[in-house]
């Protein structure tokens, strides 16, 4: 859409090539740089490095504590992370069966289950979802969807999970069901031509999908077609916008990561933001 990519500015930067970004119950955001560094940012653009997985950050998620699930690549399992005291604890590493590989994305439920996508190799389709009861226990979810599974979201509902399968350039609706397993799986939006990342929900049940490849953030609204709501063919204010997360007190801004660059852009949000679920987990 004309315009659009004007409206963005800098909120943040001096961050390690931020690719994972999550709005916390204390009312900051966070996000993860590709040294393992786990960082703190207020909406006034301050920066702060609270901690460190030593590994690459790639997805967070929060519980209702304020403490992060970070998806560390290198370490190969989801690192729970307490903000206020710097302390970490390995939280998956999936199952002895199928130990976690390329951990990317996580998201919460309302009952403290946790999403957790494993990419696999590239080209291979090889990648799962896990699913991680409260407290650590550890589930293969499905892996019928294999191709680079990455970002994920869970509903409005919270009744399936939003998944963006990215070599297979599109974003798939898995319901979930009574028993808490995987159901039939429906094509929510073909995003052709790009290279699928991250999904955020607004509360109209629109999808905001950030993508890889080119630098472009698609629009999808609940039960209507793909458009392109913003592309940067420069790569300038828009540097691999993988993640898009919706922050503020009333989750009106919209901010997004640069996994080429160093910065946070953000800007108004056009409807706030789903609210994201933080659990109470032992």
């Amino acid at each position: 859409m004309r315009g659009v990519l004007e409206r963005f500015a800098t909120l943040a930067d001096g961050l390690d090539h931020p690719e994972g970004i999550a709005w916390g119950p204390d009312g900051r955001l966070y996000a993860g740089g590709e040294a393992g560094q786990v960082y703190r940012v207020s909406l006034d653009g301050s920066v702060e490095e609270v901690g460190s997985t030593g590994g690459f950050l790639y997805g967070l998620a929060l519980d209702g504590r304020g403490r992060l699930y970070c998806c560390d690549m290198a370490r190969g399992e989801v690192v729970r992370l307490d903000p206020a005291s710097g302390e970490r604890e390995t939280y998956s590493t999936g199952t002895p069966e199928r130990p976690l590989r390329v951990p990317n994305f996580a998201a919460f439920d309302p009952e403290g289950n946790l999403y957790v996508t494993d990419s696999g190799e590239w080209g291979r389709d090889d990648g799962c979802v896990f699913k991680v009861a409260p407290g650590g226990a550890t589930e293969v979810w499905t892996a019928a969807f294999g191709a680079f599974p990455n970002g994920c979201c869970l509903s409005l509902e919270a009744d399936a999970l939003l998944l963006v399968e990215s070599r297979a350039r599109r974003v798939l609706r898995i319901p979930i069901l009574a028993d808490g397993s995987a159901g039939a799986a429906e094509v929510a939006a073909d995003l052709a031509g790009s290279q699928p990342d991250g999904v955020a929900l607004d509360r109209d049940g629109t999808m905001w999908v950030g993508c890889y490849r080119p630098d472009r953030i698609w629009r999808i609204p609940a039960g209507g077609r793909p458009e392109v709501w913003v592309e940067d063919p420069d790569g300038v204010v828009l540097n691999q916008p993988a993640n898009v997360a919706f922050a503020g007190p009333h989750l009106d801004r919209m901010v997004v990561s640069s996994l080429g660059g160093w910065a946070l852009v953000a800007t108004e949000a056009e409807v706030p933001g789903a609210p994201l679920h933080y659990p109470e987990v032992p």
